[in-house]
Order: C-alpha cells, then structure tokens, then sequence
C-alpha cells in the first residue's frame, strides 16, 4: 500500500461518518499523516424573493455556519484524543464538487468517506455523495460501510 502524507476525510456527523473518520484515523496514524476533517454545509435552497418571516437568508446561513462550527469542535475534542496532527474546515457548497476541490486543494492524496449518509427517499433524489465522489475524483477514494448491526 501507498505511504499517505495527507488524508482528507469528509463528515457529516451521522453513525456512517463517525465510521468512516475512525477508519481515517487509523490511517493518519499508520501512516503519520496529516488529517484534514471536512464538512460541507449544503447551500440551502436560495430563499431571496420569498417572504420568510422572522429571519432573514444572511442570518439563517449565519445561524447554519455556527451551527456547522459548534458540531465540528464537539466532533474533534471528542474523536481525535491524543491526535494532533489535523484540520477542520467548513466549507459551504455542493458536498461531492467540494470534497474533490478540497482534496485537490489541499494536496491529499485519499479521501475517505462513509457510505450510508442517506437513504430512501432522500437517496433517490439526491444521489449518493460517496459514490459522485468515487466517479468523479481523480485521488484514490476509500468508502467505508457501516456496518448492520443486526
């Protein structure tokens, strides 16, 4: 297997994201890596020209950012004890087009993500941001199942 100086794992906080960190992980330290954890935060659908009441769209997406911030630094401070060698970022955007841009970016050389973000309906109409990731990215991309707990 190939030495990894740089390994960009996406998140979403959900059980499948949380999996495929510790996988990640694993890796950084194998390989004395340096771990870039990314969020994406999904651009909301664009609002402006609707009467929505009682926030306006720049403090909603504020409000989305900061709640974005706050769940990345409960993610860190309880998942990378006695890790140091790391980033967080938060970008907004398209989850799949912002994960490869990153990566590139950032010069890594894997990213890995989990596999089961979502489901059902939800997969049907959005696709699932794994597998546009393994289609589109021209870095090696680790995908990592949760696993069934029946």
């Amino acid at each position: 297997m190939k030495d990894f100086s740089t390994i960009l794992v996406a998140v979403d906080f959900s059980d499948s994201s949380v999996n495929a960190f510790q996988s990640a992980l694993s890796l950084a330290k194998k390989f004395s890596a340096h771990l870039i954890i990314l969020h994406v935060i999904n651009e909301p659908v664009d609002l402006r020209g609707f009467y929505v009441p009682h926030i306006s769209f720049e403090k909603l997406e504020e409000e989305i950012e900061e709640g974005a911030k706050k769940m990345m630094e409960s993610f860190c401070r309880q998942h990378t004890i006695g890790f140091e060698n790391y980033e967080s970022m938060i970008v907004p955007g398209i989850s799949y087009n912002e994960i490869i841009s990153q990566a590139e970016l950032k010069g890594a050389e894997l990213i890995v993500l989990g596999t089961h973000g979502r489901a059902g309906l939800d997969h049907v109409l959005f696709g699932s941001t794994a597998e546009r990731v393994v289609r589109k990215s021209k870095l090696p991309v680790l995908t990592v199942r949760l696993e069934d707990e029946s």
